[in-house]
């Protein structure tokens, strides 16, 4: 179905590690993250020098292709090796074979909460890079009526939902009160009304992780950390994103707030970084780590993806963070303060050498394995 432009996508990013090892048991339940929602082909334009121009047409000097959507937030689960379930609908096509087979036979994602459905074609998203920044057009046609998220989830430790203001999503209660940590993002307000009461799903969650702008609006504040600590009567954790100034967080149970700068990098292609950072925050929870610990983790995985192209393509594994440490470790003018912040990853880093930068793949639809 595809091939790849260096080494095969799921390989990588490399060595396995299982951050969740020292606390498995028989009794665990048989994922660590589900999360559910839809699935397009993201086709990234590269290279590009500026944004297209109307009446003319642009060259790029490089593409890549790979599943995205929800896809993005998986396959960062999925790297960082957490046991993840998939609930998504993908189309009879090509473009929703080829991100069936990238996910489950390459990024070892669970799809049996899946389903194919004849007749839909996939939804596409084609992002053009250029300067920082990126433009997208995307198409796509709902799907049948049938729900992808079904009626009786897998059982998992944790679960991530996208909530949507005005609107419940019963599987969210459901699998929260079987146990299921609930860790929620939020996307962009398009009615204006900024209510916090609208979110109705946020009583059933563990943590809620919207940016600066969306946690002020939402708590009528004009400074991002006090809206954490607003937030915090409607969830036990908040973790707001400040963009360039890291992140955030204050945890109500406890008390505990924890605030980790950025690390500064050259940003190639922001898609996927949100994805990403509530990747790398779930697994620092899951684990166990303290809070300013899993902020950090989650802000240096955000930083990796985004020196490289494209939504899951970008999301970074164990080889990769190893490699970053290995190198950042190797300069003699670092913040020794700054080192100490991450010297958490040493015990978990696998032993591998891997060149820096590490080659990204870069899949493309169609090509046929050589014989």
């Amino acid at each position: 179905m595809s091939a790849y432009d260096g080494e095969p996508q799921g390989a990588y990013h490399g060595a396995h590690v299982d951050p969740l090892a020292g606390l498995r048991t028989t009794d665990d339940p048989p994922w660590d993250v589900y999360l559910t929602g839809t699935v397009f082909l993201d086709i990234v334009f590269t290279g590009l020098d500026s944004a297209p121009e109307r009446g003319t047409e642009s060259w790029a000097r490089g593409m890549g292709s790979s599943p995205g959507g929800v896809a993005n937030m998986a396959t960062a689960l999925a790297r960082l090796g957490l046991r993840t379930s998939l609930a998504a609908a993908f189309g009879d096509d090509h473009y929703g074979e080829y991100c069936w087979d990238a996910l489950d036979q390459g990024e070892g994602i669970d799809l049996s909460a899946s389903r194919r459905v004849a007749g839909w074609h996939s939804p596409v998203t084609v992002s053009m890079a250029y300067e920082g920044e990126r433009a997208m057009v995307s198409h796509g046609h709902e799907p049948p009526p049938e729900e992808p998220a079904p009626e009786c989830p897998p059982r998992a430790r944790a679960a991530i939902a996208s909530l949507t203001p005005g609107r419940r999503a019963p599987w969210i209660a459901d699998v929260a009160s079987e146990g299921t940590l609930i860790f929620a993002d939020v996307g962009w307000d398009d009615t204006g009304r900024w209510d916090l009461a609208g979110l109705a799903d946020l009583e059933h969650c563990e943590a809620f992780l919207p940016n600066a702008e969306e946690a002020m609006r939402y708590t009528r504040t004009d400074c991002p950390r006090a809206a954490a600590h607003a937030l915090t009567e409607y969830v036990p954790l908040a973790v707001v994103t400040l963009g360039a100034e890291g992140a955030y967080a204050v945890d109500r149970r406890t008390g505990e707030t924890a605030e980790v700068p950025a690390i500064e990098v050259e940003a190639l292609d922001p898609t996927g970084a949100g994805d990403v950072f509530v990747a790398g925050f779930v697994t620092g929870t899951l684990a166990g780590w303290p809070l300013a610990d899993r902020i950090a983790f989650a802000g240096l995985t955000a930083a990796l993806s985004v020196q490289e192209f494209g939504g899951s393509l970008s999301a970074p594994g164990w080889a990769e963070i190893a490699a970053w440490w290995r190198r950042v470790g190797a300069y003699d003018d670092q913040d020794p303060a700054a080192l100490r912040r991450y010297a958490f990853l040493e015990a978990l880093l696998p032993d591998v050498a891997r060149p820096w930068p590490l080659r990204r793949a870069v899949p493309t639809i169609g090509f046929r394995a050589a014989q």
